[in-house]
């Protein structure tokens, strides 16, 4: 060890007891080769400390003064009592040197368990960069377009096969000195004829139809629920479910249970006096 010098061999000791937490002399001596020196307390160690700094000093080349000033910080950053300038030094070397009490060993992690340690936390906008809100439209070409596509072919090809199997012919032409009875408008003016038997014509013909067409116009400023699903619609549920039931009982009422003067009738007994309906049943 003769070779090492001292001021470095001190350095190494006082690295070493400050992990192992033993005296620097104890880990000096052990690297000498040398016995261990008895402990002493801080009182009667407080000369040979003071002589250790003073060697110190003097094979390292470093002034006493900042070595005193670096005893100082280092008790300082170790909770330890602040020695004075000068004659202190030796006191603060010593208690600097004082062996620390063992650390509390680290309590045993349970077989099968993996310990984590938190890194650090970021936020989701830093990282996920969100750059189009999600929406609930499509666009008309093609999911709109093709689908109503499909439904008309659908619908020509229905009516294609009804008018193989049901005949329905023209009627010869119309003269006037010989009118039906009952007279009866086509099956999608049948309601309108209807109210007529209820109401002036100034109200059956103009007033109803004229508020239902508006009606049906404010429907979508009155409900304004952008949602598509059947249940959160229940107004413009209500609403369509009015309108189509009372267009569905004029026209049945006018296709079934009217007659000649157009008298109310019951179809079951009188029979039916609608030609197209006629038509079909025969």
């Amino acid at each position: 060890m003769a070779e090492i010098p001292e001021h470095i061999l001190r350095r190494s000791a006082e690295a070493r007891a400050k992990a192992e937490g033993r005296s620097v002399e104890e880990v000096l001596a052990e690297l000498k080769g040398e016995a261990p020196p008895p402990p002493t307390s801080a009182a009667s160690g407080a000369a040979p400390a003071g002589r250790d700094l003073a060697a110190e000093a003097e094979s390292s080349g470093v002034p006493q003064h900042l070595l005193e000033r670096a005893m100082r910080a280092r008790a300082k950053a170790e909770g330890k009592p602040v020695p004075a300038a000068g004659g202190g030094a030796a006191t603060a070397t010593a208690t600097a040197t004082a062996p620390k009490p063992a650390a509390a060993p680290a309590p045993a992690v349970p077989p099968g368990v993996r310990t984590q340690r938190l890194l650090t936390v970021v936020k989701a906008g830093a990282i996920q960069q969100v750059k189009r809100e999600p929406h609930d439209k499509v666009n008309v070409w093609p999911h709109l377009l093709a689908i109503e596509f499909v439904a008309l072919l659908a619908c020509l090809a229905f009516l294609i096969v009804l008018s193989i199997f049901l005949e329905a012919p023209l009627l010869e032409f119309a003269n006037f000195n010989e009118q039906p009875n009952p007279s009866k408008a086509p099956w999608y003016f049948l309601g309108l004829q209807e109210m007529l038997a209820y109401f002036d014509p100034q109200v059956a013909g103009v007033i109803i139809p004229g508020f239902g067409l508006a009606a049906l116009a404010m429907i979508p400023y009155v409900d304004k629920n952008p949602s598509v699903r059947p249940s959160d619609r229940k107004l413009a549920i209500m609403i369509f479910t009015f309108f189509i039931m009372a267009a569905a009982v004029l026209t049945i009422f006018g296709s079934f249970f009217r007659g000649p003067g157009f008298n109310f009738t019951y179809p079951w007994r009188d029979g039916i006096f609608f030609d197209d309906l006629k038509a079909i049943l025969e």
